[in-house]
């Protein structure tokens, strides 16, 4: 009887002939501990495949999800460890601030550029594996906002793997789903805690590697972007990507090019962009400018008035008035700039 160690992965298991579908990766934001605890608590013991798990996570600290998820289910869990091989049956979860990847049949963490604004990127992770297992990779794509993950489903079903979707009806926050479901062909739309039995069936069938139609150069391309340990050691021509969008990026404000398929944004240091999470960084951008704007303009005022008080004591009348004339000035214009801010709130709050 083999032990469950023997049965690990490794870059000859990657070579071309037969093998199961063995690499299941798994995406989550928004309501993605909930999502992810009844995921695990779906996974038999006896799994024949290795589970990697991205959450996105604020970029400091330590993460309590292999904690969380080591207690819901029966399967070990464990943060992912740099350049270790992967095992069946077990679940490995991307540290914060670090892109989860696979290559040639082990594990890599990467602290490159990060993908709409998030470091572990689903989509990284959902690429990485497409390129090293092909139709033996399953892609999971769980609740969330926006539409991280999509792009690396593309991925997937374009090397020949198998793609599952949390039901949009069950998820905490349903628009990830959503967009998956309208941006491709999803294989199986199931509850979480029946993803685990289809997964245990998909793992024991067989297919060849060798068959899948070879990663696009763009795949490529952004695959070694993404492993690039720094975003300031990034070696690639924006050129090569694509042409000038004509925006530009929300994290350093460089020119983005436009990549297809799925349109999605790439700049120089190689921050990444889908056009929904673009449009959503935009936003962000311009209300923080309006929030600043605001906040010096009452300052101004306070600062006039504080003035005009002083002006006043003295007996300068007239010098009282000019600053009081300031201040009302200032006033105005921030209740002005305040009417979109709280529009823009309200939007967000329905949004989510």
């Amino acid at each position: 009887m083999s032990s469950r160690s023997d049965n690990h992965s490794n870059s000859a298991a990657l070579a071309a002939g037969g093998r199961g579908r063995d690499v299941i990766v798994v995406g989550a934001s928004a309501g993605g501990v909930e999502a992810l605890q009844g995921f695990v608590a779906g996974l038999p013991h006896e799994l024949a495949a290795s589970v990697l798990v991205v959450l996105h996570l604020p970029p400091g600290g330590s993460s309590a999800l292999p904690a969380i998820l080591q207690r819901a289910g029966e399967l070990p869990v464990a943060a992912a460890r740099h350049g270790e091989a992967l095992v069946h049956g077990r679940v490995y979860v991307a540290p914060p601030n670090h892109h989860l990847l696979l290559l040639d049949g082990t594990v890599a963490l990467s602290h490159g550029p990060t993908e709409n604004g998030r470091r572990p990127a689903i989509n990284a992770l959902f690429r990485s594996a497409a390129i090293a297992a092909g139709p033996a990779t399953t892609g999971v794509l769980l609740s969330g906002v926006l539409d991280d993950g999509v792009a690396g489903l593309l991925s997937i079903v374009s090397r020949g793997g198998t793609v599952v979707v949390q039901d949009p009806e069950e998820a905490l926050f349903p628009t990830m789903p959503r967009h998956a479901l309208a941006s491709l062909r999803v294989d199986h739309v199931l509850p979480v805690r029946a993803i685990g039995s289809l997964l245990d069936k998909l793992s024991r069938e067989e297919v060849e590697i060798g068959s899948a139609p070879a990663p696009s150069r763009l795949m490529r391309l952004e695959n070694d972007i993404a492993t690039t340990d720094s975003p300031a050691h990034a070696r690639h021509d924006p050129a090569q990507l694509g042409p000038v969008s004509g925006f530009t990026c929300p994290d350093c404000d460089g020119a983005l090019v436009e990549m297809s398929p799925a349109t999605r944004y790439r700049c120089r240091v190689g921050h990444a962009w889908t056009a929904e999470a673009l449009l959503n960084a935009l936003g962000g951008s311009w209300e923080r400018a309006l929030s600043i704007a605001i906040r010096t303009l009452d300052e101004k005022a306070a600062l006039s008035k504080r003035m005009a008080d002083q002006a006043r004591e003295r007996g300068s009348t007239e010098l009282a008035g000019r600053y009081n004339h300031n201040a009302a000035e200032a006033m105005d214009a921030a209740a002005l700039l305040r009417g979109p801010l709280e529009v823009a709130a309200r939007q967000g709050g329905e949004t989510r």
